[in-house]
């Protein structure tokens, strides 16, 4: 990943999609580590599937506006057809992605999220750098 390419952006806004590509990256691992997408010979819709993924990757590398759109249809197909994976998702990109991806978080994980939220657009508004990964495991609990 070129962290160059998202230079454009403000400083805020970089480290939110250069974090969030990280944990796009990860889960897709996460998911290629796993049958069926782990087998030698993929079936069409495992081979749609990672192709999905993969164009994800790619849309969110190129800023393209509608990657969160996308990586919500991608969270529902895969809950759809492989709900037994879905703890492959890092749990922020449901939140990153927002929409009917929501539906899948509890109300004590949505609060969570909504306080690392609050406490980003606070550092941003006083001009501090936040510290995501400090905040997140605090308010998560991953001490």
């Amino acid at each position: 990943m070129s962290e160059s390419r998202f230079a454009q952006l403000p400083a805020h806004e970089q480290e939110s999609i250069v974090f969030h590509l990280r944990l796009l990256k990860q889960s897709y691992e996460a998911f290629r580590a796993k049958a069926p997408f782990n087998e030698a010979e993929l079936g069409h819709d495992e081979i749609a599937f990672l192709a999905s993924f993969e164009q994800l990757i790619k849309n969110m590398v190129a800023l393209d506006p509608n990657h969160v759109f996308l990586g919500q249809q991608l969270v529902t197909q895969q809950i759809s057809k492989y709900p037994e994976h879905t703890e492959c998702w890092v749990r922020d990109l449901f939140w990153y992605f927002g929409g009917d991806c929501l539906h899948y978080m509890p109300d004590e994980e949505i609060e969570k999220f909504q306080q690392l939220d609050d406490a980003r657009y606070e550092a941003i508004n006083e001009n501090r750098v936040f510290e995501r990964e400090k905040v997140r495991n605090r308010i998560l609990g991953f001490h």
